[in-house]
């Protein structure tokens, strides 16, 4: 095996042999998405307990296409260079129709940015990092094999109790944050339910380990002819392991299809050949649904427990650490009085909005992967014919729009001659400054950004740097200066070409508040 599933240790916790005192934040789920958000608290100066009912990370590569965004986030939780050292880095995509290949796309053309556009990395490696990235702070509580079997709010706390292989304790929390996955047991104990759309399509995603000479790329066809009718993706994954997706149908047998006597052979026309080990086999229907509220009263939910969609596109894993992203500074700062409760009903409207805008493009890939007989799958082949000859069609070809930060609905102050791109709601760009990089000088607290100008003193950090030709490309546009607000989490808050003081102050509150 290329990868060793070592349990982690398992040690009673204090609470079986007295109450332990109410804490912060309990985290529920120790995923990416639980284990990155007790880093991000910690980041803020904010304590918590990450409870899971298992002590080994996540069997099979599961979330594998991490995003320029996410490993963004992952240096900011000090993961960043051992998910590039040793994920496998790609941004070309290349889209096949039947033996031909139709188009391909470049996802970083230009230059300027530290971080690659996707970085392939299993899940459990991610997994791995973060364990022990939290084994590391003070502040982060892991408890292995603490399993959640009760959950109930009040006014002023989030009372759990919790199963372990020495017997039962209680917990009391100021909060709670559900990172249970998509059958999360605490969405369940609650009675929610998920609303959206369960697509009547089985995928089969086989991990084998061979030697290959495919490209770090992303390959995808439509009708294969070593898959008649249906479509196939492939992705390069370390230690020689590749993923391979393949459509099944709707009226297969998922428990039947996983059998290695049915999966060899498909992985075998795929290849051209049989030297080649079964890693890891699953069969996954699409999902596109979400919870219509992610904040209930004191327990907030984040990452599949708050949402689903399906894998092509890549916004699992990637959408759950944009919810960490933003929810962590928010929580932290109403924790620490800095700011009103009202502060996560920010993180409740900014993240479903993102949750929207995932499910809208991944029903979309669903429909075009999988049309419907008559006028659907009528448009969608004749789309693939016209790509391979006229550029504009390419556009239409739909294999799962790869996941980008979502721009947030703002009112902020802004001005049509600055880019598009660094509009308040969308996340700060970066770009070559100094010896670093723009990003590491912004983000864990509120900053200003001023470029060619001196910032007023209105009590928080700045940055005052003179344009570059990325800086000019991507935060000045048109204007001779720039003034930006950035809020804790990269995000433009706003932005000014004349900085005021008094706009200032009120886009600083604006955003300590919630206001979009």
């Amino acid at each position: 095996m290329p990868y060793d599933y070592e349990p982690f240790e398992y040690a009673p916790p204090p609470g079986l042999k007295a109450k332990e005192p109410q804490h912060k934040v309990v985290i529920v789920g120790a995923g990416p998405v639980g284990l990155a958000m007790a880093i991000e608290l910690s980041n803020h100066g904010v304590s918590s307990v990450v409870l899971d009912d298992n002590n080994v990370v996540s069997v099979g590569s599961r979330a594998i296409c991490w995003s320029k965004r996410s490993l963004e986030i992952f240096d900011r939780l000090g993961i960043g260079e051992q998910a590039l050292a040793k994920g496998v880095t790609w941004k070309v995509g290349r889209t096949f129709h039947r033996d031909h290949e139709v188009f391909n796309f470049d996802l970083l053309p230009e230059k300027g940015h530290r971080m690659p556009a996707f970085v392939n990395l299993q899940q459990y490696y991610v997994e791995q990092y973060l364990v022990e990235r939290a084994q590391e702070i003070d502040l982060v509580d892991l408890r292995f094999l603490n399993k959640v079997t009760a959950v109930e709010q009040t006014d002023d706390a989030v009372h759990l109790r919790i199963e372990t292989p020495d017997g039962e304790y209680g917990l009391a929390a100021d909060y709670l944050i559900a990172c249970d996955g998509a059958r999360s047991p605490v969405r369940g104990m609650m009675g929610l339910e998920f609303e959206g759309e369960l697509f009547e399509e089985h995928f089969l995603i086989a991990d084998i380990e061979m030697q290959g000479n495919f490209a770090s790329e992303r390959w995808f066809w439509f009708e294969p002819e070593f898959h008649a009718g249906q479509s196939a993706l492939l992705h390069k994954q370390p230690d020689n392991i590749y993923r391979i997706d393949l459509q099944l149908g709707w009226d297969t047998d998922p428990d039947e299809e996983k059998k290695p006597e049915k999966v060899i052979p498909r992985i075998e026309k795929v290849v051209g050949h049989s030297d080649f080990r079964l890693d890891w086999v699953s069969v996954y229907t699409f999902q596109c649904r979400r919870l219509r509220d992610f904040v209930h009263g004191r327990i907030i939910f984040a990452g599949d427990s708050a949402h689903v969609v399906s894998p092509f596109g890549a916004r699992g894993g990637n959408s759950g650490l944009q919810d960490v992203d933003n929810l962590g500074w928010k929580l932290a700062a109403v924790l620490q009085g800095r700011a009103p409760a009202g502060l996560l009903d920010s993180y409740n409207r900014e993240r479903t909005h993102g949750a929207d805008e995932n499910l809208r493009n991944s029903s979309r890939t669903t429909r075009f992967m999988t049309p419907a007989d008559g006028i659907e799958r009528i448009f969608r082949d004749q789309v693939l014919r016209l790509a391979g000859k006229v550029p504009f069609a390419r556009g239409w070809v739909n294999s799962g729009r790869l996941s980008v930060p979502c721009i947030y609905p703002s009112a902020a102050p802004d001005n049509i001659r600055m880019p598009k791109a660094t509009r308040p709601g969308a996340v700060a760009l970066d770009a070559p400054h100094g010896n670093g990089w723009l990003l590491q000088n912004l983000g864990g607290a509120p900053r200003l950004l001023a470029i060619n100008c001196a910032a007023p003193d209105l009590g928080l950090d700045v940055l005052e740097v003179e344009e570059t030709p990325f800086l000019r490309e991507r935060y000045l546009g048109d204007a001779a200066q720039a003034f930006y607000l950035i809020r804790p989490d990269q995000v433009v808050a706003a932005r000014w070409i004349e900085p005021d003081a008094q706009a200032v102050r009120a886009a600083i509150d604006a955003m300590w508040e919630g206001r979009a």
